[in-house]
């Protein structure tokens, strides 16, 4: 186990997709807080695996930065930015905040991902409000992100009536390279370098007992290169995800759903039935081709849905198996996994202790790297068979479980745990930060 931070402030990684494409150099936020639960950043670094040498790539003292992802193929690493000049009406919030892209060749050239237009009409292509933990497809073409609408949540267009849908979670994609440019009728209004849209259908009220969902978070990209589909076929461009169903009893409860894209990507750019920009009093609509299917079915089991700690659903390599967390009869959360095309969960830990983070695939397939009973964890997914990574480490000074994340080579995990620092005459002095460590496999 090597510590690669030291600094006297957060350092925070996020859930995966962390190491650059050479496993060379791991990218995280300055968040103060050790659950990154306070929006603070002010920066966006890398730290070198080799030499302990940290970069700044991009500082954001007025808006705040953080979450930061990196492209599988490229230089270019993904963050959410808060608000330009923020203003007591528009404060960092889960609608008010956007997607940007920084090239690790060119620090500080921020290049916004998705545009905003906050007045009608709205342009196809761009946002009315916020995206959130932005990761790159495997080829690099698309994002994906979860987001929130302000035009809903601040009622900005004041015509908020009993036929006015709700702002409601979902999950959008950016076309990279597709450039949408908005008017100037709102200080708020942006350009981006990308064509984004909603592909989750929501409603406000799921009917009980239905696939309708009231949220979708927590996803992930399906398979390094997708993947084959009942039919034989290739999918190339899917998302699993979590979304909210309601039982037939009424209560609420999260299960695995997938959304597929269409190879032509083209198709994302028009409304299947309404305007993919939305209304004053709708959201904005699925495009073409986005097509949502859910694939558990938990609510008969003595502890329905999926549970445990945040985390994001996380799809093996060749797309075959989509994992996530769900309790025992006997109440320990462990990690299953579930085919994108559907049919009965497997249990694949039987661990005397419950799952304790978010949770990454080795790069070939065979393991996972999770946090439990204090410790690292790798798993040899055809077994079941948990290994210590690190020594048990109880209580606040243990590790963090918010991100385990396998590098691309597969030789490291890394991750984040709390320590004390030691800054001499500094009011950091006698605080725990977040600190960024790596383990060998």
């Amino acid at each position: 186990m090597r510590q690669l931070t030291s600094g006297a402030y957060g350092h925070m990684l996020t859930h995966a997709g962390v190491w650059l494409p050479d496993s060379r150099w791991i990218v995280y936020d300055t968040r103060r807080t050790l659950d990154g639960s306070v929006f603070d950043g002010t920066r966006i670094e890398r730290v070198a695996v080799d030499t302990q040498q940290v970069e700044v790539l991009a500082n954001a003292p007025q808006q705040g930065c953080g979450v930061v992802t990196a492209s599988p193929q490229d230089e270019r690493i993904v963050f959410i930015l808060g608000p330009f000049e923020p203003t007591p009406d528009w404060e960092y919030g889960a609608a008010h905040r956007q997607g940007v892209v920084v090239r690790t060749t060119r620090p500080d050239a921020f290049e916004l991902l998705d545009a905003r237009n906050l007045t009608p009409p709205f342009t196809p292509g761009a946002l009315r409000g916020g995206s959130h933990l932005h990761a790159f497809n495997c080829a690099g073409t698309l994002v994906s992100f979860t987001y929130e609408d302000a035009v809903l949540a601040d009622q900005l267009g004041g015509q908020r009536t009993a036929a006015t849908e709700k702002n409601l979670r979902g999950i959008g994609v950016s076309i990279c390279g597709r450039a949408v440019q908005v008017p100037k009728t709102h200080p708020r209004n942006h350009d981006g370098t990308a064509f984004s849209v909603l592909v989750t259908e929501l409603t406000d009220a799921p009917a009980p007992g239905s696939d309708e969902i009231s949220r979708a978070c927590e996803e992930a990209w399906i398979g390094t290169h997708g993947y084959r589909r009942s039919t034989g076929a290739w999918q190339t461009n899917a998302i699993a995800f979590q979304g909210l169903v309601s039982t037939a009893t009424g209560e609420a409860i999260s299960e695995v759903f997938v959304v597929d894209l269409p190879d032509n990507l083209a198709l994302l750019q028009t409304g299947a039935t309404a305007p993919i920009a939305g209304t004053l009093i709708r959201r904005p609509a699925v495009p073409c081709g986005a097509s949502q299917r859910r694939i558990t079915f938990t609510a008969t089991r003595k502890h329905p849905g999926i549970s445990g700690p945040r985390h994001w659903l996380r799809s093996s390599p060749d797309g075959s198996q989509i994992a996530f967390l769900m309790r025992t009869d006997a109440g320990h959360v462990q990690i299953h996994a579930v085919s994108p095309n559907g049919g009965e969960p497997r249990q694949i830990t039987h661990d005397p202790w419950s799952i304790a983070s978010a949770f990454t695939w080795s790069p070939d397939g065979s393991q996972l790297a999770c946090i439990a009973d204090g410790s690292v964890l790798a798993i040899d997914v055809a077994s079941g068979q948990s290994r210590r990574l690190t020594h048990p480490v109880s209580g606040r000074a243990g590790p963090r479980p918010e991100a385990c994340v396998f590098s691309p080579d597969g030789k490291h995990v890394a991750f984040m745990q709390p320590v004390l620092s030691t800054a001499d005459g500094l009011p950091e002095a006698g605080q725990f930060y977040n600190q960024i460590f790596i383990v060998d496999v």
